[in-house]
């Protein structure tokens, strides 16, 4: 991303209409992941605001990997769904990543042992899981697809 541009939030409806369904449609697994207005509320808000904190007007989380870091972690532990919060923290961040132009370019099932792995982690670790995700995507993250059927 251009130095000086602003990070595009994420919306809810973002997650409902983009994140939600693709996890719906490509991640269903053995477990069906629930309605999107099953989810418990203000959690999932919780989660989107995080990464755009500001303390003494700086931000707690200043460039687009802090960002997408600390929001795939709270995607994962706060559980703002009943069932499918890994999977959906998975299309969560690409969502936000490709609404910020860039993309995260890691095959789909070690994103998944990566999702459990944080999911596993007690939470007293939580600072040096955030900093583990954060090399992670800095070392992982490109330019988007650009065609769709690259998008695997």
């Amino acid at each position: 991303m251009p130095r000086g541009k602003r990070t595009r939030r994420i919306t809810v409806a973002e997650v409902e209409h983009l994140a939600h369904w693709l996890a719906r449609e490509h991640y269903t697994f053995d477990e069906p992941i629930p309605d999107f207005d099953t989810r418990f509320p203000h959690r999932l808000e919780s989660c989107l605001y995080q990464p755009f904190q500001t303390y003494d007007r700086k931000s707690l989380y200043p460039r687009l990997i802090d960002k997408a870091a600390i929001l795939f972690y709270l995607m994962i532990k706060n559980h703002p769904f009943q069932n499918g919060n890994k999977r959906i923290a998975m299309t969560t961040l690409q969502t936000f990543l490709l609404l910020n132009g860039k993309w995260l370019w890691i095959p789909n099932d070690e994103m998944y042992d990566i999702t459990k792995l944080v999911a596993s982690s007690p939470r007293e670790i939580s600072k040096e899981i955030v900093a583990a995700l954060r090399k992670l995507i800095a070392k992982h993250i490109g330019d988007p697809p650009e065609q769709e059927n690259d998008l695997s």
